[in-house]
């Protein structure tokens, strides 16, 4: 997800998002353990998608 789409979204659906995000990273943590994920990229993009995600609240809370 790009940085700029987030940053138009407001507090209550970055919250929803980084808890979508959260459970998809558990879910193929859990695939992975299990050896049953096919493509180990995605680990990283939820990973990176979860920082933006971080950054851009401590960005708007810094702005308050």
């Amino acid at each position: 997800m790009k940085a700029n789409e987030l940053r138009q979204k407001n507090d209550a659906e970055l919250t929803k998002e980084l808890l979508d995000l959260r459970k998809a990273q558990f879910s193929l943590r859990m695939q992975l353990a299990t050896q049953q994920l096919n493509n180990s990229s995605q680990l990283g993009k939820v990973r990176k998608d979860i920082a933006r995600i971080k950054t851009i609240q401590r960005e708007k809370a810094a702005a308050k």
